[in-house]
């Protein structure tokens, strides 16, 4: 997610950012107080387990979108405005990552007019970037990741400008209950960790990066300061390392100190099996099945998901986090891939049992169909790719079937429980 850039334009950018007002300085990282602030409603939304899904289209959602949504019995979306087109330059909201000056006013009144779709639908928000000012998201930087955040810790003040920037502007609006401060961050990339190390591993590396700029810690800590600066309540969802892999909260010594957090890890393991790589081979890797991961194979079964979802349990439960903190916030597999549905079942199986809040990815992508579970396991057919080749705003046929099944049972359940 990052790209190395290039000294001169470096240099300029920290002559300019250095010129700029400053947020808060980072909070002391200590252990999280368990109590929340009194009256605060937003935290208390998190209180029971929430069930929601990822939205991260091209166009920006309108109300007929969430009212779908909402029918499903999903209460709460995940929503990233990255991909919408900009009206001030390169990256939407921040105008260019490369110099982050504030945020883009015409952006920000779409954003609002979103928000406010959403919220008439009866659903509720975490808001996520999948940019910051010196983190340009991979699939909008040519396919290159964005290094830049995590090489001083000077690059990363930007970041905590826009957020206070922007959680002052969203401040008291309706529809939000989180803002989750980035999407998949990958500090770890590059420095010598390989992906899903034992804990004994990534618990050594981060003692060399502590009070680093790889230190993720120390970054959130930073971006919390500077929200808080401007809005003492909203919660604050944190991505694990790596991805955001239900491993890394492993190397994590202890929580952060704010009374509204909530952790946050992705599931598409085994990402050899569940991905769209895997349906491009001539015999694609089977669940449950033996199947590489992390520099090697192992099986892959119910069992298998449980106790690798369950990491964040137990390390919440080390340090005194209540389950009602945690978030299962992106899972999915590919639509065609013939053991979806089981997949898809196991995951949900075990995020149900501990009782975490979880959002599926993703309902009705826009630009991307290979987990729209709405539509099945079939190709879509050639009218529908016509229509895309001339422009036109294209549906696919999409209803009740085994692949969506999972999750609308659980959606359904959920809502008729009145959790």
């Amino acid at each position: 997610m990052e790209r190395m850039f290039k000294a001169v334009t470096a240099a300029l950018l920290l002559l300019a950012v250095a010129a700029c007002s400053r947020p808060p300085e980072p909070a002391q990282v200590t252990a999280v107080p368990l109590s929340a602030p009194a009256g605060n409603m937003q935290l208390a939304f998190w209180t029971q387990p929430q069930r929601g899904a990822n939205s991260m289209n091209l166009q920006p959602p309108d109300r007929a979108y969430f009212d779908a949504l909402r029918a499903t019995g999903a209460t709460w979306v995940r929503l990233t405005p990255d991909k919408w087109k900009g009206h001030g330059g390169r990256d939407f909201l921040i105008g260019n990552a490369d110099d982050y000056r504030g945020l883009v006013a015409p952006d920000l009144a779409l954003l609002r007019r979103v928000l406010d779709d959403a919220h008439a639908a009866g659903l509720r928000v975490a808001l996520v970037p999948l940019s910051l000012p010196l983190l340009r998201w991979k699939q909008l930087n040519d396919d290159r990741p964005d290094q830049r955040l995590w090489q001083s810790l000077e690059n990363q003040r930007p970041a905590q400008a826009f957020w206070r920037d922007l959680a002052r502007a969203l401040r008291g609006h309706p529809a939000l209950v989180a803002y989750n401060l980035i999407n998949e961050p990958a500090p770890e990339l590059g420095s010598g960790l390989a992906e899903h190390a034992s804990a004994a591993a990534m618990q050594q590396w981060y003692q060399r990066e502590q009070d680093g700029p790889r230190d993720l810690r120390r970054f959130y800590a930073g971006l919390i300061a500077a929200v808080r600066s401007v809005d003492a309540q909203t919660p604050l969802m944190l991505d694990a390392g790596w991805y955001a892999a239900a491993d890394a909260f492993d190397y994590w010594p202890e929580p952060l100190d704010d009374a509204a957090l909530l952790y946050a890890v992705h599931m598409y393991e085994p990402y050899a099996a569940t991905s769209a790589p895997n349906q491009k081979r001539e015999v694609p890797w089977r669940y449950p099945a033996v199947v590489p991961y992390a520099g090697g194979e192992q099986r892959w079964d119910a069992a298998q998901v449980a106790r690798y979802l369950r990491r964040p349990v137990q390390w919440a439960q080390r340090h005194g986090v209540p389950t009602n903190r945690l978030v299962v916030a992106e899972f999915g597999c590919m639509r065609q891939w013939p053991d979806c549905p089981a997949y898809l079942r196991d995951v949900l199986a075990v995020a149900e049992q501990e009782r975490l809040h979880w959002a599926f990815y993703a309902f009705r992508e826009d630009g991307w169909d290979g987990m729209d579970y709405e539509i099945g396991n079939k190709r879509l057919p050639w009218s529908y790719w016509q229509a895309q080749a001339r422009g036109e705003v294209a549906q696919p046929p999409r209803g009740p079937n085994p692949v969506f099944a999972p999750i609308l049972e659980r959606l359904q359940a959920g809502n008729a429980a009145g959790e």
